[in-house]
């Protein structure tokens, strides 16, 4: 289900939406409570669902499997206890000095917030916790000492990091202040309202602390961590006002953004192809996207049985974000790396990222109908027995959740099945990324544009993340524990310039701390400080310069294509718009496509070169594994003589192969290409990608194949086919077909399989270009294919976002049309077919038609 920001917000007044819910159990059908009905009940529903959502409930802590979470609860607030009663001089807590720290100010409130949670959550291990007005006082005298010392007044507070004042000290207040609301009121009445007073003037980037939904920060998921905290905020202190402004501002998070019309400039958000970006340039549904869901879910939970709920059609949007925008992410547990941001470099794992989404997907599940709970309880349990790591439900985050998990993986009548299916082509063009699965892999492609940033670096995080967006490849295999694939010792183990699928100079590059001293660029006199916008534009994510970056997608193939640029940051610096002390990199140059088919991937570069006359490395891939695993590399010179694996050669095709994980990834040259093949241990710690990472050292055999250029060499072309899991036989009938390479330069890269039938290209200049039978007005993306009866189908997009119309011709046949997308006419022309598609404000989208 898709709703426009501009349909959502201004057509459908706010009142409009928050009549429409219904009380506990009732039907559709039955009268919805009109808002203010009564709003004291109002509130203590809203409070009571809150306290089940974090507490739990005596049902749901009775259950067997609940019992690892309440000992986790229970455990932690001991530990926090301890720490709190050996605390020294200026600590509220042990090792967490206050007055200067952010970071060590909102751990604090994290601690007090999970020893309350421990009194206040039911039938633990260990019932002593449960109830204790002791602890609680001891969690309410803390709250005193942090408001008097640290953060009550405004004009000592508010240094380091906005998040942590804005978000990260007030989602843990909000929920202490729930929890203790009773004992509290009892013991310091007016302690409430100072934190609720003291958190709105906090609220710094808002307008008169409340939401300002034209502010930079209060988009996307920071706005709906921001709202859901005033919705507690409102019920703690009476105002159901509050409670309605906020829900009405987290509304417009459900809206599918319109990069065209965007309400309050906000880009921000969940996309038609589903997309979803932070930081208004930052492909996230990995880190920042698994957070808005977990939140937006949380809210559903809190308000159902209020009258504050929205109706149904919004719980419909959130189920559309999980099929087409999570899912085609998570393979076989494992959240993909191109959509983490800086959370690349952290050192929790790709499956703790899925278990976040088990979680909100498991809560959803009793806010929709009865069809869509089926599927998404199948996946639920789908994710769980693909997964190459055991969930663990101990980390979820509500009692009660856990035990709806255990139903639903318990229930014979809820069989494991994805979303999506197994052959299934997801072109996220909105955010510069693509991911092409099969049976047994799933490939996933990172791009930048002047639209999507080509990294990000923030807070020490991410430290070498310079070519993450530059064409960066992750092939994930089905049956590997991704830990030793990917996850932060990917990042830590294979060099920055050498990711796979890259083409980077032959240089050193210092990282932010390294250059500046700081985690930040400072300049306040030419507006660089920790949060502005500056700092974001060059520092922290800056964009490329290139327009071209996208594709086509024809069912379940795809074809992408990518012109490498350099950065803003670099443009602007040469054009004398930065501080003399501002260093900025220079990138090379190359134009690239991906044919994304079934057993392979085809990959064609063109224009490999660099103005300023350096050296050039390509990673035609990069592989990590486990020092002690049997790791081979095989293949054949074109010749037909074996590969002895000796410095660099010009094979015909090449195999890796882990036998120690069971996986296989084939290489197939599709031209004469020079490669060089190293297989190195390499140990380093993991700090050198993050600074709180803990400093200990991976050791991991590195694979690498890459193809070289010499400094001042001319721009070369480089062809070849990625082959998940390929035997060698399956390899060396490569020579005979059935791939083909039909064009490969700047201006056009074009193949064909004859097998599948297809046919694909990027036209990347202006222009009427042509390979084999289409002839195509670029810029554009095609994918053609023939069906064994006789039938065609072709896909039409526009990669730069900027076009209105693109035209193709299809030679040989004259034919109609039998299907066609809205926006492609189709026209016989002599001895061809015409299709003129429109393809204005698209950004990317693929028009598809079916001819005869």
């Amino acid at each position: 289900m898709q709703i426009s920001r501009r349909a959502l917000v201004s057509s459908v007044p706010a009142a409009v939406l928050l009549a429409g819910v219904r009380p506990p159990g009732a039907r559709a059908a039955d009268r919805p409570l009109a808002v203010g009905d009564d709003p004291a009940a109002d509130r203590a529903a809203l409070i009571a669902n809150t306290l089940a959502i974090f507490a739990g409930t005596d049902t749901s802590n009775a259950r067997p499997e609940v019992a690892a979470k309440l000992r986790t609860v229970d455990t932690t607030a001991r530990s926090r206890l301890a720490a709190l009663d050996s605390a020294g001089p200026g600590e509220l807590f042990a090792g967490l000095p206050l007055g200067a720290s952010d970071p060590n100010l909102t751990t604090s409130f994290q601690y007090l917030y999970e020893i309350a949670l421990a009194t206040r959550t039911p039938g633990g291990p260990a019932s002593d916790l449960h109830g204790d007005a002791a602890v609680q006082r001891r969690v309410i005298d803390g709250l005193v000492t942090l408001y008097d010392s640290w953060y009550g007044d405004q004009s000592k507070g508010y240094y380091g990091n906005w998040f942590n004042w804005e978000i990260g000290i007030s989602s843990h207040v909000s929920r202490t202040l729930v929890l203790l609301g009773d004992p509290i009121a009892a013991y310091r009445p007016e302690l409430t309202a100072q934190y609720v007073a003291a958190m709105d003037a906090y609220l710094r980037s808002g307008t008169n602390g409340d939401v300002d939904l034209d502010s930079r920060f209060h988009t996307g998921a920071n706005l709906a961590d921001i709202t859901t905290n005033r919705v507690l905020q409102g019920a703690v202190v009476g105002d159901n006002a509050r409670i309605t402004k906020a829900v009405s501002d987290q509304l417009t998070v459900f809206a599918t953004v319109d990069p065209y019309r965007p309400l309050h400039g906000v880009s921000d958000g969940f996309y038609a192809d589903g997309s979803f970006v932070q930081h208004a340039s930052v492909a996230y549904t990995g880190s920042y996207g698994t957070g808005l869901l977990t939140r937006i879910v949380q809210t559903v939970q809190i308000l159902d049985g209020t009258s504050f709920v929205p109706g149904d059609d919004l719980v419909g949007v959130v189920r559309r974000w999980i099929t087409e925008g999570f899912a085609p992410l998570i393979f076989e547990g494992w959240m993909m790396e191109p959509v983490k941001g800086r959370a690349v470099s952290r050192t929790t794992t790709g499956y703790a990222d899925a278990a976040a989404v088990v979680e909100a997907v498991v809560g959803l599940c009793g806010h929709v109908a009865a069809a869509d709970a089926a599927a998404l309880g199948g996946y639920v349990t789908y994710l769980r027995q693909t997964s190459k790591a055991t969930l663990d439900p101990s980390a979820f985050v509500s009692p009660v959740t856990v035990a709806r998990y255990a139903d639903i993986i318990a229930d014979p009548a809820l069989p494991a099945a994805d979303l999506n299916p197994a052959a299934h082509h997801a072109a996220f063009n909105a955010m510069d990324r693509t991911v092409h699965r099969r049976p047994g892999y799933a490939f996933a492609l990172a791009r930048s544009s002047t639209r999507i940033s080509g990294y990000e670096y923030m807070s020490g995080e991410n430290l070498l993340p310079w070519f993450q967006g530059d064409g960066a490849h992750y092939l994930y295999l089905a049956g590997q524990d991704q830990t030793r694939a990917y996850g932060v010792d990917y990042f830590t183990a294979v060099s920055p310039y050498g990711l796979a699928g890259v083409t980077a100079p032959v240089e050193t590059r210092g990282s932010v701390p390294e250059l500046y001293g700081t985690a930040w660029y400072d300049n306040p006199e030419r507006g660089f400080t920790s949060s502005s916008e500056s700092q974001n534009t060059y520092v922290y994510f800056p964009r490329a310069t290139n327009v071209f970056s996208g594709g086509a997608r024809l069912g379940a193939y795809g074809v992408a294509g990518f012109v490498q640029s350099d950065d803003v940051a670099y443009a602007a610096r040469q054009a004398g718009e930065l501080p003399d002390d501002f260093v900025a990199y220079r990138n090379a140059s190359a134009t690239k496509s991906w044919f994304m088919l079934d057993d392979e991937i085809a990959v064609l570069a063109a224009g490999v070169g660099d103005a300023a006359g350096r050296a050039l490395t390509t990673t035609v891939d990069a592989r990590i594994a486990g020092p002690a695993d049997r790791v081979r590399v095989t293949g054949r010179l074109r010749d037909g003589a074996a590969w002895s694996g000796a410095g660099t050669a010009e094979p015909a095709w090449l195999r890796y192969a882990n036998d120690s994980e069971a996986v296989a990834v084939g290489y197939v040259f599709l031209g004469r290409t020079p490669v060089t093949v190293a297989l190195d241990t390499v140990s380093r710690s993991r700090r050198a990608v993050r600074t709180a990472n803990p400093d200990t050292t991976v050791t991991k055999a590195v694979f690498s194949l890459t193809a070289g250029r010499p400094a001042g060499a001319p721009p070369a072309s480089l062809a070849y086919a990625l082959v998940p899991g390929a035997a060698e036989r399956q390899l060396a009938m490569y020579a005979r077909g059935p791939l083909s390479v039909l064009v490969n330069t700047t201006r056009i890269q074009a193949v064909s399989h004859r097998r599948l039938g297809i046919v694909a290209a990027n036209v990347f200049a202006p222009g009427i270009h042509r390979a084999a039978q289409l002839s195509v007005e670029g810029p554009a993306s095609v994918l053609l294919r023939e069906t064994r009866h006789g039938g065609t189908s072709v896909a039409v997009s526009d990669p730069t976002t900027e076009r209105d119309t693109v035209t193709v011709v299809l030679h040989g046949r004259t034919m109609r049309a039998t299907s066609a997308d809205d926006g492609v006419r189709v026209s016989r022309v002599p001895g061809g077919t015409r299709l003129d598609v429109t393809t204005r404000h698209a950004y990317g989208r693929s028009f598809a038609a079916a001819l005869r």
